[in-house]
């Protein structure tokens, strides 16, 4: 640029650019605009050597790419601004999730005063002598149910909320293992509890999230049903 900074639409440029830095975004002022190109390119065109022209594809070839350059950003403007919006439209959705209860792939439950708690356990086989080992917040077993026998696929079950003496165990966090004979082996089945939406947060990676009492946040994709 040092061989055209006597050029009076330059000079311009610059001088603008100074006068305005004080008002415009930083960013902004990195950013060539269209009509700013095909000046840029005039100007070219008019200070070029008459011996040696500016060759015909050398000038398509320059305003090809600023072309494809700017469509490529406005089209990344666009995706943008459809994934704040599809978020924003989940987020709406999910709102109305608030206060229901969701099964999510977990071991924890939150059981609430007066309350039992649910969950489902999925066997890939039939499974023989299925129990549910229930144990409080300090890893102490609160109770044991037997299921009995399970043939393949999934099993809804529920715990009333009270304790192998029969009292009402207290109100907080519960974890929950399943353990069966399956294929003659003790294997451990998988389980999702159901657990109640509180609040609905988006923002960040995870994208929609629900907050679920005593337990925490879970992205919305991980829900498999809500009840």
């Amino acid at each position: 640029m040092e061989g055209v900074s006597n050029n009076s639409y330059i000079d311009s440029m610059k001088w603008k650019k100074e006068e305005g830095a004080k008002f415009a975004d930083p960013d902004e002022e990195q950013k060539l605009q269209q009509e700013d190109f095909f000046k840029l390119l005039t100007e070219q065109l008019n200070m070029q050597d008459p011996s040696k022209p500016v060759e015909n594809d050398q000038m398509i070839a320059q305003m090809t790419s600023f072309t494809m350059a700017e469509g490529i950003s406005g089209l990344s403007d666009r995706f943008d601004q459809f994934a704040n919006d599809m978020t924003s439209n989940q987020a709406l959705q999910a709102s109305t999730m608030v206060g229901r209860k969701v099964l999510v792939p977990t071991d924890q439950a939150n059981l609430e005063s007066g309350a039992g708690v649910t969950g489902m356990i999925a066997t890939p086989q039939s499974a023989q002598n299925v129990k549910i080992n229930i144990k409080d917040s300090t890893g102490a077993l609160v109770k044991t149910i037997n299921l009995g026998d399970m043939p393949q696929g999934t099993k809804e079950f529920e715990w009333d909320g009270t304790m192998s003496d029969g009292s009402e165990a207290p109100a907080g966090n519960y974890s929950f293992s399943v353990n069966a004979s399956v294929g003659g082996q003790t294997e451990e089945l998988p389980i999702q509890m159901h657990a109640r939406v509180q609040s609905v947060s988006t923002g960040g990676d995870r994208g929609v999230v629900l907050n679920l009492k005593g337990l925490g946040g879970i992205k919305l994709s991980d829900v498999t049903e809500i009840s």
